[in-house]
């Protein structure tokens, strides 16, 4: 019979059983704690140099603010995003950013330019991950050389790619005239069937080696053992591919397409230089900055960038739970 049966007093491996729940729950809220007190001054500062413009943005655009008096503000409503204007005669009109085509279409540039460019850059940085992540003379050399493009700043690529591809004396056109693929010049930043993909493929130039990178990581991860398993059984190294390495660096891949995602959102700087005043390749950013600073409509364009953000936090928001990403690390 035990001792539980018999009345007798819990033995020391029962308490220590017993005792074992408790230190796992102190050692957690100690972790939880420490972690709080490590993250406080992050969250502060980033409160101060985000969570504040943000909130100033929000609420300028509930306003009718003017750049050249922001103390004048006044509160208005809606009035930015939507608006009805009686004429007096039975008719009237929509007005604000709900209805404004120039939002719309700035809209379908962003989404559309994010679609494609992250694409191309996954597989493109997948391929390059890929050849990196075997072993070859001079493969440290190669790493540090791919990154080259992704180092440089965006201004001065755009501006490097804006001399390259110029109607006139562009080396881009030269290069394929001289191939014979074309057979005039073709102004690519000009054109309106041209100026988005000529914007795509510098991004898609710059920003690859991010990607590569990213994914290169997860690669390094994936155990080698595993490759040994599948050579020994004669798997072709295709199906090696799709069965056992792209599922393994799965979660590498949708945490950099989502920053790479979160990044081509907001573009900005490419297009302003690339393809400035071109409403083909005019972003959500760029229209926000047109409005806040160049029309003197300092109210839209904080309406804009209001947009702008929801627009981002909600197609992160589906990514993030279409992909099923555990950000918070349980299992």
């Amino acid at each position: 019979m035990t001792n539980a049966t018999l009345g007798a007093p819990p033995t020391d491996e029962a308490m220590r059983t017993e005792e074992q729940p408790a230190v796992r729950s102190a050692l957690s809220r100690q972790r939880l704690t420490s972690a709080w007190l490590f993250l406080t001054p992050m969250l502060a500062v980033l409160a101060f140099v985000a969570g504040w413009p943000l909130l100033q943005t929000i609420w300028f655009s509930f306003t009718d603010a003017s750049l050249a008096d922001l103390d004048a503000a006044r509160f208005v409503g809606l009035r930015n995003y939507f608006e009805y204007v009686d004429y007096g005669d039975g008719t009237g009109e929509w007005f604000g950013l709900f209805f404004d085509a120039q939002w719309w279409n700035a809209v379908w540039n962003t989404v559309y330019y994010t679609l494609v460019s992250v694409s191309i850059e996954t597989v493109f940085g997948l391929i390059v991950a890929l050849v990196l992540n075997v072993p070859f003379r001079g493969r440290g050399f190669v790493r540090a050389a791919v990154l080259i493009p992704w180092a440089i700043p965006t201004i001065v690529s755009a501006k490097m790619w804006a001399w390259m591809m110029n109607d006139q004396f562009g080396i881009l056109n030269d290069m394929l005239m001289s191939i014979g693929i074309l057979s005039h010049p073709i102004a690519w930043t000009a054109s309106p069937e041209t100026a988005m993909w000529a914007v795509i493929i510098v991004d898609v130039w710059k920003t690859t080696p991010f990607m590569a990178l990213l994914i290169l990581a997860g690669l390094q991860m994936v155990p080698s053992d595993v490759y040994e398993a599948a050579k020994i059984d004669g798997v072709h190294p295709v199906k090696v591919f799709f069965k056992v390495t792209l599922p393994l660096i799965r979660p590498a891949i949708l945490v950099a397409v989502i920053f790479r995602a979160l990044d081509a959102l907001r573009v900005f700087d490419l297009i302003y230089v690339l393809t400035p005043n071109n409403t083909e390749t005019k972003t959500m950013s760029v229209f926000a900055q047109e409005n806040l600073f160049q029309f003197d409509q300092f109210a839209y364009g904080s309406a804009a960038s209001t947009l702008l953000f929801l627009v981002i936090a909600a197609i992160t928001l589906v990514y993030i739970k279409a992909a099923r990403l555990n950000l918070g690390g349980g299992r």
